[in-house]
């Protein structure tokens, strides 16, 4: 299949502030546990271009699922639709095949999607992964009285289920559904995962402009490797819960290909900045945010085919971070250390060599404006191979991860 287009580049904010001025710490005092951008400055290029629409409405401060819905035509053929499990599997040279069995990939959405075991059925029966190993949960662990429906968040879900199937086909899926997508629903259903027996609980879902909208403890649990997603309205529009230190923020990249090689560039809407108020995590060494600096790592965030009946009517395209975060869940079920890993600690201390050779190094794209800095511009090599957007970049294998 033929790779994506690539997106153009960003819109300039129409405010120009940046959290983190160049060779200096951020300026921009903490509000009331908000972020330093309370309201949005600019228009995300997904939406300026018209490339796709947001599943979930978008309420600052509060929860909202980040899968984006192509404006693409719905309904052909998933080989055509968009990029398929063994595309990423060739990517990430991920042993889906050999790894995973046992291991349990829990999924934190908000409210019901009731096609969700029949459409990861049939996504799962399109591209020969086998049947699922999946049980769907309320969000007090029970097997039934599920929450209303939410067409939205549905696709969010069949989303979520299905990237973590595409490089982890093995693994155990945990779905629990919150009751509503307030804070305190998806809070009960994230330590509800835990109690559940999952050690890699994955979250598509953010509270932009607010680094207090949820309880940080509940997000904290030894042993268990959180992952959330960075955003996808670009520089500097970030929130809860990728912010937290104990969280792995998962920030995104679009995928092309030549013959049998795939190249990565930063998607141009991944979230990135520094997140006034949080607490700098002592293995984050960065020069030029006093916070703690989003995202972590990356991973795809466009043009990955999804089946869902339930609000779309069969097959179609999506991005956003949501794509990125599961599809990282997945990388570290495969790699088996996600009792280990500390948050990021791990990818943030690892020596240049390891990064080299186990993570691919995103050297190209931004997300925004910030002076070209490497909080939103990828290839500076102002802090080794790290940029905002794309984190310490995309796996290579599993090895980076472990």
């Amino acid at each position: 299949m033929n790779g994506p287009f690539k997106l153009a580049a960003p819109l300039i904010a129409a405010l120009a502030i940046a959290a983190c001025n160049a060779g200096g710490s951020s300026n921009v005092p903490a509000s009331s546990g908000l972020s330093s951008m309370q309201t949005h400055v600019g228009v995300p290029q997904w939406k300026m271009k018209n490339l796709a629409r947001a599943a979930c409405p978008e309420v600052i401060g509060k929860p909202t699922c980040l899968a984006l819905i192509e404006n693409k035509p719905h309904g052909i053929s998933p080989a055509v639709a968009g990029w398929a499990p063994s595309n990423l599997q060739a990517r990430y040279n991920t042993p889906s095949s050999s790894k995973g069995t046992g291991t349990i990939v829990a999924i934190v959405d908000a409210y019901d999607n009731p096609d969700v075991a029949s459409d990861l059925s049939e996504y799962r029966s399109e591209f020969g992964l086998g049947t699922a190993n999946f049980t769907k949960y309320n969000q007090d662990g029970d097997e039934g009285d599920y929450p209303s429906g939410s067409e939205g968040w549905g696709v969010e879900i069949d989303l979520d289920v299905e990237m973590v199937s595409a490089l982890c086909p093995n693994c155990t899926i945990y779905l629990i559904e919150a009751n509503s997508s307030d804070s305190s629903d998806l809070e009960a259903a994230e330590v509800e995962a835990v109690k559940l027996g999952a050690h890699i609980v994955s979250n598509s879902w953010i509270c932009y402009g607010s680094n207090s909208c949820v309880n940080s403890s509940d997000f904290d649990t030894k042993g268990v490797t959180y992952l959330a997603a960075s955003g996808d309205d670009g520089y500097n529009e970030i929130g809860n819960p990728s912010t937290l230190a104990s969280v792995i923020a998962v920030g995104g990249t679009t995928l092309s290909e030549s013959g049998s090689k795939y190249t990565e560039s930063i998607w141009d809407d991944a979230g990135a900045g520094c997140a006034t108020g949080i607490t700098k995590p002592s293995w984050q060494k960065d020069p030029d945010c006093s916070s703690r600096t989003d995202a972590d790592i990356s991973a795809l965030a466009w043009n990955v085919a999804e089946y869902d009946t339930y609000g779309e009517g069969g097959w179609f395209t999506v991005g956003g971070t949501s794509v990125a975060t599961p599809l990282s869940a997945a990388v570290v079920a495969l790699a088996g250390k996600e009792t280990k890993l500390n948050a990021a600690e791990y990818f943030w201390k690892q020596k240049v060599k390891k990064q080299k050779k186990d993570e691919w190094y995103i050297s190209t794209g931004d997300d925004g404006s910030c002076g070209g800095e490497y909080l939103c511009t990828a290839g500076t090599n102002q802090f080794g191979t790290y940029s905002g957007p794309g984190g310490w970049g995309t796996p290579d294998g599993i090895k980076a991860y472990k």
